[in-house]
Parts: C-alpha cells; structure tokens; sequence
C-alpha cells in the first residue's frame, strides 16, 4: 500500500472519530497518531488531509452536496461521507495529483471500507464533483497540497 493510500486511510479513522467526539479536532488528531504507527511522510498527509476538512469544511461539503441532489450529506454512510470528504479536499487543495487518481484512491478505499456498493456511490458523486469544478475551473481561491509535482499515488 503507497504512503498516501495509507494517509488517506488514517483520515478516513480520524474523521470517523470527529464524527462521534466533540472534543478539539487538534487534541484528537495528536492522540491519534501518538497511537499509529506510521511513517512520517503519512502523518504529514493525513494531518494536512484532515485540516483542510476542518478549515474548508463548508465548501468541501457544499462542493459534495451539489453533486449529490438526491442525496442530504446528513443521510450518506459516515464512511462514505468521509471518504467524499477526503477526495474533494484533495481535488480542490492538493493541485499536484491528477483528478483521476484521487478519484480511483477514493472509490479503493470505499470497497475497503464500506463495499462496492458504495464504491458505485462514491465514484458517482466524486464524477458530479469533478464535473462541477471544470466547469468553475479558472477561478481563483485554491491553495495547493503539501504534494511533490508529478507525484503518482
């Protein structure tokens, strides 16, 4: 498994733990991670993952909602939610990875975590989503991701 598969698998973990804690997103993550093994290239991603969830929050989920009309995030499996979650920051923060690639990434970890099903789900929505943003492409406002240029994962 690549480094940032992995990363994005222990921000899928720390996200469902914001989902039932209201405690200092902060605090959660470091204690987190003071009980994960992981690479130090892992925990930069998934720490720089889950912080723009927490500081873009409103737009990623607005982003999520538009593509997903017949769907309320409120109503969407806390993992599959997450998982959405992951890959929109991803497509609108983090500029040195190929659309198509956090797309795949994003409906991997859906058949690991919760099934094909939900893989079809996800892979439905991230397409309204990629759709959306072409069509908004060229306005300003996005910050690029801590990611090397040409990094494949």
């Amino acid at each position: 498994m690549g480094q940032r598969r992995k990363a994005r698998e222990c921000a899928l973990q720390i996200l469902f733990q914001f989902e039932f804690n209201t405690g200092d997103p902060k605090a959660l993550v470091k204690v987190y991670w003071e009980h994960q093994k992981a690479s130090s290239e892992v925990r930069k991603y998934g720490t720089w993952i889950v912080e723009e969830i927490i500081a873009h929050g409103e737009d990623i989920d607005r982003a999520i909602q538009s593509a997903s009309k017949n769907w309320r995030l409120s109503r969407m499996a806390v993992i599959d939610r997450n998982i959405l979650r992951i890959a929109v920051a991803e497509l609108l923060y983090e500029k040195t990875l190929a659309p198509a690639i956090i797309m795949n990434e994003a409906i991997e970890v859906a058949k690991r975590y919760s099934g094909e099903e939900s893989a079809v789900f996800v892979n439905g929505v991230l397409d309204a989503v990629g759709r959306l943003l072409k069509e908004k492409a060229g306005k300003p406002g996005t910050a690029a991701g801590p990611g090397k240029e040409g990094e494949h994962e």
